[in-house]
């Protein structure tokens, strides 16, 4: 029976202009009691939404699909009866001169704050031990997100029942540059992580040898053309030498990817939704794959429009406000609804990594974009056109996660 309870908890997200999508689930999520809950409807997967409830709220709701498209997705978002409070701190863990945390026997809430106290209490070179019962490896990628390539992670014991996990922090002077460290340096260098598959914008967190374990690629290989890459001079023409963007100021490198990034995205989503629903119908038949990639890169045309228009009116605007109250020497007093400008940049890698995934994922069901025997004109526009918007991409979202957001976090904290 349709109750005036069920109405109000029913959010038709579609119908909402994409500015104000994620405030107002969020507006909704607060007034919610415990035990409560709101089903959202929207025409794609939110799942940014939900990494950005985890980031915001902690881990104080239930996320479960109602109905998974192709045109309609229905999600039931419940807030938990023991909501998590604001202020509760992780306790302090009594000595251990093992220094092994059964990560098993704390609360769900206080596991990974508990995990980073003490990994922060660590000095260079010390480690910490544990034991969990599922292989905690999205612990792998916060710690690294939040903390940088200061550690290392060894299996000591990987399941079924149990797992452990050495995690050492690094002495100063034994880490190895990241991807995106080395991207930043040098962009030519990009070629090579292309060429081997290595994403160096949305994973450029990992070292070489880190990412080159996860793909099963001979990272000596790797390390050998970067080495000969230095013994190459750039070229002498302009157009041949990377730009020096690592130089630029942060207000100036918003402004270049919005005129040079984001037009091209603009320009280039309506060729792809046309092309990409237009092979798919002619020759879905005879390659069923060309279905999953319309749908993928239909999500991802979706996600980078609004994702821009995110970008656009809140994040580099707070980028620009930051740079002149540190011109002016005048606090960071927030942009908006945000505190800090942590909480968009999360928001915005998230989703970064969600079109990365996707872009990735049509490349591997294409074979590299590899066209067969009965391929059309239109076929390989589409897939010319595919391959140039991921290595736009590429660009784009490295100009942005290995530059433009550590400053401006730096920039902020200063």
């Amino acid at each position: 029976m349709d109750t005036i309870l069920e109405r109000k908890n029913i959010l038709i997200v579609s119908d909402l202009s994409p500015q104000l999508k994620h405030p107002t689930i969020f507006g909704r999520f607060d007034e919610l009691a415990p035990g409560e809950s709101l089903i959202i409807h929207n025409d794609h997967d939110p799942k940014p939404l939900y990494f950005q409830l985890i980031n915001q709220k902690g881990n104080i709701f239930s996320w479960e699909y109602l109905e998974q498209g192709p045109q309609l997705f229905r999600i039931k978002i419940t807030k938990n009866k023991e909501e998590v409070q604001a202020t509760a701190q992780p306790e302090t863990p009594k000595p251990n001169p093992q220094n092994i945390l059964n990560v098993t026997e704390l609360e769900p809430r206080m596991k990974h704050p508990t995990i980073f106290l003490k990994f922060d209490e660590l000095n260079p070179g010390q480690s910490l031990t544990i034991h969990n019962d599922h292989d905690p490896k999205p612990l792998y990628y916060q710690l690294l997100g939040e903390r940088g390539n200061i550690f290392t992670w060894e299996y000591l014991e990987e399941g079924p029942q149990l797992w452990r996990i050495k995690i050492t922090k690094k002495v100063m002077g034994e880490s190895e540059e990241t991807l995106g460290e080395i991207a930043v340096k040098d962009l030519r260098k990009a070629e090579i992580f292309r060429k081997y598959g290595l994403d160096f914008c949305c994973g450029g967190k990992k070292t070489v040898k880190e990412a080159c374990a996860e793909k099963g690629i001979d990272a000596v290989q790797v390390e050998k053309e970067l080495q000969a890459a230095d013994k190459v001079a750039p070229a002498s023409t302009s157009a041949a030498r990377p730009l020096p963007y690592n130089d630029w100021t942060l207000d100036f490198l918003a402004d270049y990817i919005v005129n040079t990034h984001h037009s091209y995205v603009v320009k280039t989503i309506p060729v792809l939704r046309e092309y990409s629903a237009k092979v798919a119908k002619v020759h879905g038949a005879a390659h069923p794959e060309l279905i999953t990639i319309n749908e993928l890169v239909q999500e991802v045309c979706e996600e980078m429009s609004e994702h821009m228009l995110k970008e656009e009116s809140i994040l580099f605007p707070f980028v620009k406000q930051i740079v002149n109250e540190k011109k002016n020497g005048q606090p960071n007093n927030g942009f908006g609804n945000f505190k800090s400008i942590k909480e968009p940049i999360d928001l915005m890698e998230a989703e970064h990594d969600f079109v990365g995934r996707n872009m990735e994922e049509a490349r591997r069901l294409s074979k590299n974009y590899t066209l067969p025997q009965d391929a059309c004109a239109s076929y390989g526009f589409l897939f010319k056109t595919l391959d140039e918007f991921e290595n736009d991409l590429h660009i784009h979202i490295h100009l942005e996660n290995n530059i433009l957001f550590p400053k401006a976090l730096a920039m902020e904290k200063k």
